[in-house]
């Protein structure tokens, strides 16, 4: 696969304690996931990341473009992703579909929209702007949810898929976050996937969660601080029965364990995406 292609098999989210080992090691992995803001400031890491885009493809994941904010995107952030793309060009470039700033004031949390025609129109606006200047397409991925608005007729992939039929965008498909929201929210999370349209999904993410006590009624955490759960390696097959053999990337981001653990990771998504491959193949 040349380093500019859409990215195929399963790869890791690259965390800045990895970087030095995935340097010196170069692992079979293949492809890698950054987090767009952590290398907006150039310096080491920027000149890392280039080192390492020479070998592997790389996506960039954003956190911060605040797709559902009202008020518009931040030019400055923009700008400063835009230098990025231009200098990793990276495979796939990604966001949120939550909003983190408000009056000027940025908030270090991926907030919720409530899904109405309204925050439809303001995310749409603000993708739109997001793929003009970039020149590529925005894929946004479905959030975790803790609360349902009490107004919020659209459910979510209806919304999502409305939002990539108006603007071309792709969707990522996060899996725990599914499974997440589904047990939080008592939605049935295989129905979720079965609800989204096939052809705009281009990314699927897996990761651990947290299973917290609030007053004797479990909450489910995206919290990324573990390996995927038995439950959600069933429901990515379900994904991949409904999406076909995506390109899949495993998180990690708290209580960060040795690179090998990742790696471990990433080979059972990597073995079943083999499976639902050759399942295609027979089919056809």
């Amino acid at each position: 696969m040349g380093l500019s292609e859409a990215p195929t098999g399963s790869g890791i989210g690259l965390r800045s304690p990895h970087v030095v080992e995935v340097l010196a090691t170069r692992p079979a992995v293949a492809w890698l996931e950054v987090h767009a803001e952590n290398y907006m400031g150039g310096g080491p890491a920027i000149r890392a990341l280039e080192a390492i885009r020479r070998d592997y493809p790389v996506a960039i994941h954003g956190v911060g473009l605040s797709l559902g904010s009202a008020d518009g995107l931040a030019a400055g952030h923009l700008e400063r992703l835009a230098t990025l793309v231009d200098r990793i060009e990276p495979v796939l470039v990604s966001d949120h579909l939550s909003w983190s700033t408000t009056g000027g004031t940025y908030l270090n949390h991926l907030l919720p929209l409530p899904y109405t025609e309204e925050a439809l129109d303001v995310v749409c606006a603000n993708a739109g702007r997001v793929q003009d200047r970039l020149g590529r397409r925005l894929l946004v991925e479905n959030p975790s949810s803790y609360l349902r608005f009490e107004h919020s007729p659209i459910g979510e992939p209806e919304f999502l898929n409305e939002l990539a039929r108006r603007t071309g965008c792709g969707l990522l498909c996060d899996v725990n976050n599914v499974y997440v929201s589904g047990r939080n929210l008592g939605d049935d999370p295989a129905a979720y996937l079965d609800r989204l349209e096939p052809a705009a999904v281009e990314e699927i993410h897996l990761a651990g969660h947290a299973v917290n006590d609030a007053d004797g009624r479990p909450i489910f955490i995206d919290d990324h601080g573990s390996r995927v759960a038995a439950e959600v390696w069933r429901l990515y097959a379900h994904a991949l029965a409904r999406f076909g053999p995506v390109p899949t990337l495993v998180e990690w981001d708290t209580d960060l364990p040795p690179l090998m653990v990742l790696l471990e990771e990433a080979a059972t998504a990597s073995a079943m995406l083999r499976a639902t491959h050759d399942d295609h193949a027979r089919a056809t």
